[in-house]
């Protein structure tokens, strides 16, 4: 205790204390004690009052940031179904849109052919393995259509129903060996036959057979169906002839056709249930092998 006494810091707080209680009996004096000791107590809580200051905006902090997160989160996800919706409307706008151009082409061609019937049609099916891309389409007996009845696109001839259902139907291609379609070169008035070629299906052509040995037709000429025989209506396009050669036998010439119809990736068809000229179910078919209905 002596030694604390005699102690250099014993003397320096005894010193501060005697400033400390010199400053005080001024401040009683003077009136100004009671601010003296309430910037004396701020000296003392100011640290403590910081401290609190920064955990309170540290915890408001982050709750603040769960909340924004909460909000982004339901923000999003009210963008996202925003932007499913305005997809479905575009899908919705360019199928509508589709189906405006094609009925549109469909009335084109009914104005031309006043005499037809026709059922508009959606190809919903091709054949995996089809070499002449024969397909199905969305409508059958309960729409009209029948074994036979022929089937076009905005463009031209497509091909021919060769099966009927309730609901659906199967189109063989003007491709296909099977199917035999009689045709005119409307340039020079000769006549022909088109049938299918294996080598010329993978190109999507077809071949013109049976022009006269002396045929004038040239690359360019339009040919189109006859109505003979009764299997389809006259005038329907069928393309557009490629080339000519001779046969090999040498008694006639033959054409490759470049079809007026793009049968490879036809979408939308028409199904022609009526016409001028139709034949009756008792007359022979058009196949050159006869298809089963």
């Amino acid at each position: 205790m002596n030694e604390f006494l005699k102690s250099s810091r014993f003397k320096i707080l005894t010193g501060l204390f005697v400033l400390l209680f010199f400053f005080m009996l001024r401040a009683a004096a003077d009136g100004t004690a009671a601010p003296f000791l309430s910037k004396l107590a701020g000296l003392a809580i100011s640290p403590i009052q910081s401290l609190s200051t920064s955990v309170s905006q540290g915890v408001g902090g982050f709750f603040d940031t769960i909340l924004s997160a909460g909000r982004l989160a339901d923000e999003n996800e009210s963008l996202s179904a925003e932007v499913r919706q305005l997809k479905d409307q575009l899908v919705d706008y360019q199928v509508i849109k589709q189906e405006n151009e094609f009925l549109k082409e469909f009335l084109e061609i009914k104005e031309q052919q006043a005499h037809m019937a026709m059922v508009p049609a959606k190809v919903v099916g091709r054949e995996a393995v089809a070499r002449f891309y024969g397909f199905t389409i969305d409508k059958g007996s309960t729409s009209g259509i029948s074994y036979r009845d022929p089937v076009i696109s905005a463009d031209g001839l497509v091909g021919i129903v060769s099966e009927v259902g309730l609901s659906h139907a199967k189109v063989t291609t003007i491709l296909d060996t099977a199917l035999e379609v009689g045709c005119i070169d409307i340039a020079v008035r000769e006549t022909g036959v088109t049938t299918g070629d294996v080598a010329l299906a993978e190109m999507g052509w077809l071949k013109l057979s049976y022009l006269p040995r002396d045929s004038v037709a040239t690359p360019g000429d339009v040919v189109m169906t006859t109505g003979v025989g009764g299997f389809f209506p006259s005038g329907l396009r069928v393309g557009s002839i490629l080339e000519v050669s001779p046969e090999e036998h040498g008694l006639s010439l033959y054409a490759i056709l470049e079809p007026a119809a793009d049968i490879r990736h036809v979408t939308d068809v028409m199904v022609i249930t009526e016409f001028e000229g139709k034949a009756t179910a008792d007359v022979p078919s058009p196949f050159s092998e006869e298809v089963t209905p």
